[in-house]
Formats: C-alpha cells, structure tokens, sequence
C-alpha cells in the first residue's frame, strides 16, 4: 500500500508539467499563426475599429506570448474564461456538451467494444485457424481499415430510410438528476427516453467503436493465444479441469494488454470525436472544439485541450492502478 500511495503521488505530480506542456504547444501554434484574431472575433474586415481595440485589450493579444499564455491559463484555470467569438463561458459550455452527449456516447461506445470485441477474440483464439478464426479476423481488420466517415454515410443512406436510426435533433428529458441524460432516465425509470436515446446513439456510438473492436478483437485473440501456452494451461487439462475454468484463468493472465489498450481507447472516446459528431450532427464536446478552430477561437481550443489531457492522465492512471489488481505480480 505505501508503494502505491508513493506511486500515485509521482504520478499526481507529474500532471502539471503534462497540462503545461499540451497547452503550451497549442498555444504557441494559434498564436504564431498569421492574422489579426481580434478582427476575426470581431466580424472579419467590416468589424468596428473601437470593438477591435477593445478584444485586444481585453484579451491582451499586444503583450508577449508568454503573457498571453499566463492570462488565459489564469482564465481558464479560474473557471471565468469567456469566449470571444460567442461570448459564453467555455466552461459551461464543454462541461454541458460533456455530459449531455459525449460521455454517453463514449460509454455506449465503449460498451460496444466491450461486448463484441472481447468475446470475438477469445472466441477467435479458442477457433484458431479455423473458418469461425478467419471470418473473425476478417471483421476485425475491416474495422481497423475502413475510414469511419465513408461507412457512416453509406449506413446512413441504407438504414435512415427503413426508420432503424434517427439523425435529426438530440433527445434531452425534461428532469436533471446528475446531469448524464441516459443515466437520469435509468434513475426515473423512463424507459420512453431510453428508446429515443439508442435510436439516435447507436449508430454513431457503433462507428466510433469500430475500429476499436477490430483492434481489441486483435489483441485479445493473440493474448489470450499468448496466455494458452503457459504450462499452468497443461497442468489444469491434466488435472481434469473443466474448459470454462481453464478460460477464465487464461483470460484474466491475458487481460494486463487489454486493460492497457482499452484504458487509452475510453480516454480518446471521452476527448470527443469531432468526425462522429459532426457527421451525426451531435452538439458534443469534439465537434466543439473543431468549431472553435474553424473560428480562431483559441481560447476555447486550448480549454479543450486541458480537459483533453486531464481524461487521457486519469485513463492511464487508473489502467496503472487496475494492473495492481488484475495482476497481483505487478508491484510499485
């Protein structure tokens, strides 16, 4: 227990430096880009002079790079970062595009990957080289292969006609209870808008876990493959263990890659998939972001990136600490 807690104090200590690091870069890209973002926040070449002059001083795009980083960290940090282009506070902006949509559509996403990745690749190591083995693989390197962008149009003009996906609006239930829509109606119990929900979520949620399944599919037939040759596998079939048991032993020695894989997955899944969202028209924290590049809103971008790095730290943080427990050999 005091290695772990060592651990984690290590860890904690260095995400400051992580989140310095990933908005310093961003920041230092926006602002070296040529242009004036005062007068594009303003309204382009017709903007009053006077609202111009007041963006810079408000902002202080006159000072030195480093000021500006200071500043709007300073905002960002305080949680009073305005945007410039919308005049809304970024923070509760991305925080309800968050909840609202990305993080649902991560979760079911990531249960996609769950359900029909996992079970693929141990069914495809327990077939190995067999047809079940071959067609499996199949799947899996079409999900990794395929540009998501170019299926997602071709299942919307296939299923958007037969009524089996909606694409129009975001369903939101007219109570807040923590503020995730599916999971406030689980807690009312509304089944209604649980049915609205999958119907425009499915469909995206599947395209973004893809490419993911082919890739845990992957992993999990050759490490569960890995995990079958161990002579512990030889002494339970010599024992007269049932086959189910034996599985379940190989599976949980063959997890540690998995873990690992699917804790950076859920990470990207909770940072917002710009293309998903925006082909789907979904208000999520991605296509916000992409949104605020198209505007030169790098004030928004870089609070972005922030959260961004804090769910990608977290993920692998807490895949570090899942080591500890799925593995007991694994010690820090």
């Amino acid at each position: 227990m005091a290695d772990i807690k060592k651990f984690l104090i290590r860890r904690l200590l260095t995400f400051v430096p992580t989140l310095i690091g990933a908005t310093l870069i961003v920041f230092v890209i926006a602002v070296k880009i040529p242009g004036n973002p005062a007068l594009l926040w303003a309204g382009g070449q017709k903007a009053s002079p006077d609202v111009v002059a007041r963006l810079v001083a408000e902002y202080h795009l006159n000072d030195t790079w480093y000021r500006q980083y200071y500043f709007f960290m300073k905002n960002i940090l305080s949680g009073k970062a305005i945007s410039p282009v919308t005049s809304t506070n970024i923070w509760s902006q991305i925080s309800t595009r968050f909840l609202q949509v990305t993080l649902p559509l991560a979760l079911f996403s990531f249960i996609f990957i769950l359900v029909i990745g996992i079970p693929l690749g141990i069914l495809s190591a327990i077939k190995r080289d067999t047809w079940i083995d071959n067609i499996i693989r199949a799947f899996a390197l079409i999900g990794i292969s395929t540009p998501i962008f170019w299926l997602a149009y071709l299942l919307i003009f296939w299923l958007q006609p037969r009524g089996w996906v909606t694409l129009s609006g975001f369903p939101l239930p007219g109570y807040k209870i923590t503020g995730i829509p599916p999971i406030d109606a689980l807690l009312k119990l509304d089944f209604h808008y649980l049915w609205l929900f999958v119907k425009r979520m499915w469909l995206p949620a599947f395209l973004l876990a893809y490419a993911g399944i082919g890739v845990i599919t992957r992993l999990t037939r050759n490490s569960f493959l890995d995990a079958m040759s161990g002579e512990y596998v030889v002494f339970m079939e010599a024992r007269g263990f049932p086959r189910r048991r034996i599985y379940m032993h190989v599976l949980r020695n063959a997890l540690t890659p998995i873990v690992t894989v699917l804790g950076l997955m859920f990470g990207g899944l909770l940072a917002g998939a710009p293309i998903t969202e925006t082909i789907f028209n979904l208000p999520g924290l991605g296509r916000y972001i992409l949104q605020s590049i198209y505007n030169f809103d790098y004030l928004t971008m870089i609070t972005g990136v922030f959260l961004v790095a804090i769910i990608y730290m977290t993920s692998n943080l807490i895949v570090d600490i899942l080591y500890a427990v799925i593995d007991p050999r694994v010690r820090y």
